[in-house]
């Protein structure tokens, strides 16, 4: 089972957040995440959600908690609060049925 983090906030401009996101990189590493996907609004364009895998759990909080990643967004333009919440994969269409249904 894989655990996932996943954020997503408003960007002043994507180019210039996007340009920081990429140099922020190896602080990302060190807390064990691999960026799996990078979308962007349809109906707005300043939304940016980004999905991480999370090799571990404690370690991708930490980073969701430090400064140095909130100091990191608003230098970005991250224009509001970002919604962060931490997932597990779940199996499409494994789940038992009950007898009688």
């Amino acid at each position: 089972m894989f655990t996932y983090m996943l954020i997503r906030h408003k960007v002043q401009d994507f180019t210039a957040w996007k340009r920081i996101y990429d140099s922020h990189l190896p602080k990302r590493n060190e807390a064990g995440l691999t960026e799996k996907y990078l979308f962007r609004g349809i109906g707005d364009h300043h939304e940016v959600i980004i999905l991480f895998e999370a090799k571990d759990l404690d370690r991708a909080k930490k980073f969701a908690e430090s400064a140095d990643l909130q100091e990191t967004m608003r230098k970005a333009g991250v224009l509001d609060r970002p919604d962060i919440y931490f997932l597990n994969e779940e199996k499409a269409g494994v789940y038992a049925k009950a007898s009688g249904f």
